[in-house]
């Protein structure tokens, strides 16, 4: 053993020390690191910690306290509140009645159920319930309910409606089936008379739509929609009857008028061929365009054709309506179904045309070449008395009818059925013998254009010769040149 001085016995007590402090401090880890040690108790502290201070205050039970009051105060006036709103709507919609009662008048009797709609939505008859209404712009009728009044002067109805009472009456009640309508819920219909008097009277004055609201009190798109379904309805169930080819027994009576007229025999029909103006087309506008009237009238101008036959009372026999304007006479004559129909189905029997169209075995038309003869001018003479006639009823059918004069608001689409319509209440007019007023005569102004070939048949060119000279030397021609 080795002994130790003092100085040695002091640096052994300072390493026993340290050594102590080595194991305590490894105690400690060793505490900390085991389940529930220090570290546990750590973590209780926090959570003390934090209870401690969710815990409320008396100031925060205090408000909680304030705020419960105020959301009672506030539930027990709020039906206080909604009995207010619902007075303050209520209020609204009884104004908003009266000003509709002031602005369309007293409210009439329902027309569908019968019983008067008292205020709250309950009718006289005891039923209850809300009642449906359509509401419409109030629009007077004044003009044509005094033109619909029985002691209505007929002079001042044929004025506007270019007929007289009794025709109107009649095609109003050959029409009925076709052109009535029910009933609704939400309105009355339309009677079938005002129905038929809008279309009438928008095809005789050719006003404008709005003109035509004005005058009947209803919608413009009504009065649109009112014209096209009559003027169908003209075509499907008046045309057949009114618009037809003579059978065999009236064909003997033409002849012999129409011979009575001109000393021609064998002539069934006169044939024109008119124009009617439109606004330019989207498509196709150069086929449409009128080359004769605006050279004629300096202002671009777009139409359509009207090929029509007449008889010796100026009624319509055959009609082809709706091809360009830019056509000549010739090619809208090849293009209708009276050339197929004439060309195997008339035989020793004679339309008569101008120059516009050749001559064909079935259609006579007159001399066109230069130097004519004394016979062939007393034959020319002759064909424009045949002539006269279909001039005479076209100009009636543009005077009676405005809506001809005039570029109308109809679709390109739609005016076949319209000028249909047009020509057939033309022979209604006519067949009863309703005179139309001077002041209503039109001028026509078609230009009529020679054909390349006008002569398309030797035999007719024969039978020309021959009529013409009968003419002449049966003293039935030449009395304008004496």
């Amino acid at each position: 053993m080795i002994p130790m001085d003092g100085s040695s016995a002091i640096i052994g007590k300072r390493r026993r020390k340290a050594a102590s402090r080595v194991d305590d401090d490894d105690d400690e880890d060793s505490a900390s690191s085991l389940p529930g040690g220090g570290r546990k108790k750590e973590v209780d502290g926090i959570f003390t910690s934090m209870l401690k201070r969710d815990k409320p205050s008396e100031e925060l039970r205090g408000f909680e306290t304030n705020r419960g009051k105020e959301t009672g105060a506030l539930f027990d006036c709020y039906p206080n509140l909604e009995g207010y709103c619902a007075g303050v709507e209520e209020t609204r919609r009884d104004r908003r009645k009266k000003s509709r009662a002031t602005s369309a008048g007293a409210i009439g009797e329902d027309a569908t159920c019968g019983g008067v709609e008292e205020k709250g939505g309950k009718k006289g008859g005891g039923e209850s319930g809300q009642h449906r209404r359509l509401w419409v712009k109030d629009r007077s009728k004044a003009w044509w309910d005094e033109c619909n009044r029985p002691e209505f002067p007929d002079e001042e109805f044929k004025k506007a409606f270019r007929m007289s009472k009794s025709t109107f009456n009649t095609i109003c009640d050959e029409l009925n089936s076709a052109v009535v309508k029910e009933d609704t819920t939400l309105r009355s219909a339309i009677p079938v008379k005002q129905r038929v008097a809008v279309c009438v009277w928008r095809l005789a004055t050719g006003e404008p739509l709005r003109l035509v609201s004005k005058r009947f009190g209803l919608g413009i798109s009504t009065c649109h929609k009112l014209v096209l379904e009559v003027c169908s309805a003209i075509r499907t169930v008046l045309m057949p009857k009114y618009l037809q080819w003579p059978n065999d027994d009236s064909l003997r009576a033409v002849k012999d008028e129409f011979e009575s007229i001109s000393g021609i025999p064998d002539v069934v029909g006169s044939m024109y061929t008119t124009h009617i103006p439109i606004i330019a087309p989207k498509i196709s506008v150069a086929a449409y365009f009128n080359k004769r009237h605006t050279e004629r009238n300096q202002k671009t101008s777009y139409s359509i054709t009207l090929q029509g036959v007449v008889d010796p009372k100026g009624v319509f026999t055959d009609v082809c309506i709706g091809w360009p304007g830019s056509m000549s006479d010739d090619v809208v004559l090849e293009k209708s179904a009276l050339y197929q129909r004439a060309c195997g189905g008339l035989k020793g029997e004679w339309i008569v045309g101008n120059s516009g169209y050749p001559l064909l075995d079935w259609l006579l038309v007159p001399y066109t070449q230069q130097h004519l003869t004394w016979t062939q001018h007393a034959f020319n003479e002759k064909i424009g008395e045949v002539q006269g006639v279909t001039r005479d009823a076209f100009a009636r059918l543009k005077g009676r009818w405005s809506c001809l004069q005039k570029r109308t608001e109809v679709k390109l689409q739609d005016l076949p059925v319209v000028l249909g319509a047009c020509c057939v209440l033309h022979n209604i007019c006519e067949m009863r013998g309703e005179a139309m007023d001077e002041e209503l005569k039109f001028e026509l102004m078609d230009d009529e254009m020679i054909p390349e070939v006008a002569l398309r048949s030797a035999s007719s060119m024969k039978a020309r010769d021959s009529i013409a000279h009968n003419l002449l030397h049966h003293g039935l021609a030449g009395t304008a040149f004496l």
